[in-house]
């Protein structure tokens, strides 16, 4: 068993005497890249000045004109102020950096990482309070020492892979008793109707944001912006919440996106509260949950090839698209067929990752 964290000795060194100095990263930027969809997980990680899902933006359609950062760095963005292990080579939007130091393993980076951010959080940085390269290769942290006072690399890695063997197995556990609860099967669906979207949802209201501008970022212990995106299933960031209430929107609803590069014409389920800009109109149904919601918004994401920017997606279009569901003998929307299939996909999907950890 690897030691407790209170059970060894710590120092203070700067960034740079750790990593080197920073690396100013060449600027892509969105607009001008291809995206592969998330589904086939084969592209160019594309790394952004966000808190979110590892900085991670999309995946890139591989292309000879890219300079590829070299894999098992540290990325700092400078506006949020924080650091990711990236474990693959990748390329960045603007105003991004990282380090890179050939002999430290990527359970070593890892342990690192947390410091790194544990020392901004406590500095006060993030939104608002941003951090260049140069900047940062001047911050100190604080990491375990050898007896020797050098930085003791091995107990990083040990405790990392310690960790990572815990949650690996509480991950398992969860799984399998997630499995045992969903549906072993499905049944064909016996029929299809068509609806208007103002027929399955009775109430359709805007997002009530002016904008993210008007807002202050916070990590993710504040309340979540649904923007004109379908990535992060349409966070782009994390707002306080005080304050603000009176932009509060309920969760357990469907967030269609009519306006927005890219992105015009999906559809997201969200479960939870949230404050969305006004380029969204969620509607809501009191049948609806989680699983009928995620399908739903699977046959709703078939129209966002109709719409452009010459064509928008305005609230009387939204209304009258139509939606193809499954329906009951009585020819309602059949909401039991919906939430069975999706738990039925679920556990398929939970059965592989499964296999994949084993």
């Amino acid at each position: 068993m690897v030691r407790a964290l209170k059970d060894v000795k710590w120092d203070e060194f700067t960034i740079t005497n750790i990593l080197g100095n920073s690396i100013n990263s060449k600027a892509w930027h969105s607009k001008d890249l291809e995206f592969n969809n998330f589904d086939n997980n084969i592209g160019i990680p594309y790394i952004t000045r966000t808190s979110l899902n590892n900085g991670l933006y999309g995946l890139v359609v591989p292309n000879s004109k890219y300079v590829l950062n070299p894999a098992n760095s540290i990325s700092l963005g400078a506006e949020n102020a924080q650091y990711f292990v990236q474990p693959f080579r990748f390329i960045t939007g603007n105003k991004m950096y990282y380090y890179h130091r050939d002999n430290l393993s990527l359970e070593a980076l890892k342990f690192i990482v947390v410091c790194l951010n544990k020392s901004l959080k406590d500095a006060g940085f993030g939104f608002g309070l941003g951090l260049t390269g140069t900047r940062s290769n001047n911050r100190k942290l604080m990491l375990p020492i050898t007896k020797t006072g050098e930085p003791d690399y091995k107990f990083m890695e040990e405790y990392i892979k310690e960790r990572e063997a815990k949650l690996k197995e509480r991950y398992k556990s969860y799984v399998q008793a997630r499995v045992e609860e969903l549906t072993n099967g499905i049944n064909p669906v016996p029929k299809w109707g068509d609806y208007k979207i103002q027929e399955i949802f009775p109430v359709l209201v805007p997002g009530k944001s002016k904008g993210l501008n008007h807002l202050k970022q916070t990590d993710t212990s504040g309340i979540s912006y649904l923007g004109a995106t379908n990535r992060n299933n349409g966070v782009l960031s994390f707002v306080e919440k005080n304050g603000n209430e009176h932009l509060i929107q309920k969760g357990n609803c469907i967030a269609f996106i009519r306006n927005g590069e890219g992105s015009m014409g999906y559809s997201i389920y969200k479960s939870e509260d949230f404050i969305a800009t006004s380029d969204i109109t969620l509607g809501y149904n009191k049948k609806l949950n989680r699983y009928s919601g995620m399908f739903i918004t699977t046959i709703a994401d078939r129209v966002r090839g109709k719409y452009s920017f010459n064509y928008k997606r305005s609230d009387s279009r939204l209304k009258k698209e139509i939606l193809s569901l499954p329906v009951t003998a009585n020819g309602e929307p059949d909401y039991t067929y919906m939430e069975n299939y999706m738990k039925y996909l679920e556990k398929k999907k939970l059965l592989e990752y499964l296999n994949y950890i084993k």
